[in-house]
């Protein structure tokens, strides 16, 4: 069994790097991406995004222009379909926030899509690969608004033989509209939208491209099982996403304001956690990497 803290962890990094789980997760001090986007330091920031899978990275003040920036150094900047959270001027940003125009909570939260189990552009061709998150304004300490991580790696690692076998070769088809519909009907996609983002075929078992490591790959985005009945599909979808939420894959993340989280969706599922919209804040502004067609 893989984790972040055997002998690859000793990895000499240029920055402190701490572990936040015996299976994933880390969290990075000592950069300041406001004057430091240098290659050698994108080079083993993404030498790190591939052994924890997650990294944490200290408050600092970084502008939507270096956030974006930023997220070029792993490639592609997604320019997301639901361009109402379009933001800053940068298409690229997508920006979630539960604010009015004068700063006060408004009670909406603005996408409860993100407090279901997902994995970032699963519903493209070429799915998500790094989401870059910073968080401008969170919730109180306790309050809620956190986001939780679960290892998908180590959700197929501990499938039985008879179960890998039977998924082995199954391919499920990810809609973005059947999860928007599902969590937020009353703001449903438009039709141009449903038209720029049709339902997609991916494998259920996914083979990173980068670590060789095959990992489920589900989440909400997931619709059915191509060539299965349409509700045994979706019980199995459903039993594999509940198999994976194992109490010690999943990492539990308190954020403080200002700081900046990177993650891996080809190996993780993701969720956020409720908070009161009428009397907390939140504001998060995001960036998805585009990676590739999984296989």
């Amino acid at each position: 069994m893989h984790s972040a803290s055997n002998a690859e962890a000793s990895t000499a990094w240029p920055f402190q790097v701490r572990a936040l789980t015996p299976h994933m997760g880390a969290e990075i001090s000592g950069i300041d991406f406001s004057t430091d986007l240098s290659a050698d330091t994108l080079q083993a920031v993404h030498r790190a995004f591939l052994h924890y899978q997650v990294l944490v990275f200290s408050a600092q003040h970084i502008s939507p222009e270096q956030q974006v920036q930023l997220a070029r150094g792993f490639g592609e900047v997604q320019i997301h379909v639901m361009n109402q959270y379009h933001t800053e001027g940068l298409p690229e940003i997508y920006r979630l926030s539960n604010l009015n125009e004068q700063g006060l909570p408004n009670g909406k939260h603005p996408d409860r899509g993100t407090l279901a189990w997902h994995t970032d552009g699963s519903w493209l061709r070429v799915t998500g690969h790094a989401t870059l998150i910073y968080g401008e304004v969170m919730p109180e300490p306790g309050q809620g608004g956190q986001t939780h991580f679960c290892d998908m790696y180590g959700a197929y690692e501990r499938l039985d033989a008879s179960m890998k076998q039977r998924i082995a070769d199954m391919r499920a088809v990810h809609n973005l509209d059947f999860s928007r519909t599902r969590r937020h009907a009353e703001n449903p996609m438009t039709d141009e939208q449903r038209k720029i983002a049709p339902p997609v075929d991916h494998p259920v078992v996914r083979t990173h491209p980068e670590t060789g490591r095959k990992c489920l790959y589900l989440g909400d985005h997931a619709q059915y099982i191509v060539g299965m009945d349409y509700e045994a599909g979706r019980k199995l979808i459903e039993e594999l996403n509940s198999f994976a939420l194992q109490a010690d894959l999943i990492y539990e993340h308190e954020w403080q304001v200002h700081q900046l989280l990177i993650w891996d969706n080809r190996c993780l599922m993701h969720k956020a956690t409720t908070y009161d919209p009428f009397t907390q804040k939140r504001v998060i502004r995001r960036c998805t990497v585009l990676g590739e067609i999984p296989h």
